[in-house]
């Protein structure tokens, strides 16, 4: 069985204390404990948009995911907030609609491609909120996880409830977590990446959709 994970940097493992404790390899070293035979392979990078995975996705992905027995897409959050940095700085209202549209139209032609190229189980991750105390922060990620939850019933995806495994834990679970508010950026501050302690919570929550027949 080979289990592929897609994302951004959290997928990738950033502010973990080592690449085997993020939540990938943890999943991976999980369900060979197991007596599973499983191999595990990220395609992942800090900073990737849905647009960058997308394209990821076309040049690096095709020939490992196509011999996938499990792909999980977990994505949207640098979409997100790279427009909220910019609308707090420059003052301007975050348009969300115009945002959550490209990122449907990305995470659409994501799981087309994966769906054309594979017989895999596909599983999406809802993204956690790393601001909780940031009303901004609060509306626009319960919106993205809206959108990632009606594109993944259109293409009869399972999807992960990572955002409820962090709700008011955010700050045991997040590297650095201080004030829990996306203005803290502007001072230089912006804890979003789990910890080790958050990337086992995500490890034990994701390992039994990995399973086949979940």
């Amino acid at each position: 069985m080979i289990y592929t994970a897609l994302g951004d940097s959290i997928t990738y493992g950033e502010n973990a204390s080592s690449f085997a404790k993020a939540y990938p390899q943890l999943a991976v070293s999980a369900l060979n404990s197991r007596s599973r035979r499983v191999s595990g392979y990220v395609l992942a990078r800090p900073g990737w948009s849905s647009y960058d995975l997308l394209h990821a996705v076309k040049r690096q992905g095709a020939a490992v995911i196509s011999e996938s027995s499990v792909v999980s897409i977990w994505i949207g959050g640098v979409d997100l907030a790279d427009a909220a940095l910019s609308s707090l700085r420059n003052q301007q209202p975050l348009a969300v609609k115009q945002i959550l549209s490209e990122y449907k139209r990305n995470l659409s032609a994501i799981l087309t491609q994966i769906q054309n190229g594979s017989h895999a189980r596909i599983i999406c991750c809802t993204q956690y909120n790393p601001s909780p105390n940031s009303p901004l922060a609060i509306a626009s990620i319960n919106q993205l996880n809206y959108t990632t939850n009606e594109i993944a019933h259109s293409y009869h995806v399972k999807t992960v409830p990572v955002h409820r495994w962090f709700e008011g834990k955010q700050a045991n679970l997040i590297y650095g977590y201080r004030n829990g508010r996306i203005e803290d950026a502007l001072k230089g501050s912006l804890p979003i990446h789990p910890n080790d302690r958050g990337h086992q919570v995500i490890a034990e929550g994701i390992t039994p959709y990995l399973i086949p027949h979940y």
